[in-house]
């Protein structure tokens, strides 16, 4: 599977870069979505299955409102409300959120000897 996500911003990408593969790119809104912004996300994606991975905020939902009709067929990750938005999930909760969606393969799991690092 090919496969993109697409984030709100760099904080966020950060986060995830640190679960998951390099084989996947994360793609930031950088909080604005106008037509330019929209079209090097459509390029960037290309044809891969798109996942959408955004707070759980008034801003996050209304991006993911919009991404939602640019990419109709986008796999929706969600983090919890009490978490700070997606660069304040705890990684073992990204890991879950990612399993759930599908994308095992390309989760960098910790070391099962070490502990989990400390948030």
């Amino acid at each position: 599977m090919d496969a993109a996500i697409i984030v709100e911003g760099k904080n966020d990408r950060t986060r995830l870069s640190r679960v998951l593969s390099e084989e996947i790119p994360i793609l930031c809104t950088f909080g604005t979505l106008n037509t330019e912004r929209i079209e090097t996300l459509r390029k960037a994606v290309g044809d891969r299955q798109v996942y959408l991975f955004t707070d759980p905020d008034a801003s996050g939902r209304r991006i993911r409102g919009v991404l939602r009709d640019v990419f109709p067929d986008a796999e929706h990750i969600y983090t919890r409300r009490g978490y700070n938005g997606v660069e304040g999930t705890p990684e073992e909760y990204l890991i879950q959120q990612l399993e759930k969606a599908g994308l095992e393969a390309y989760i960098k799991y910790p070391d099962p000897l070490t502990e989990w690092p400390k948030e």
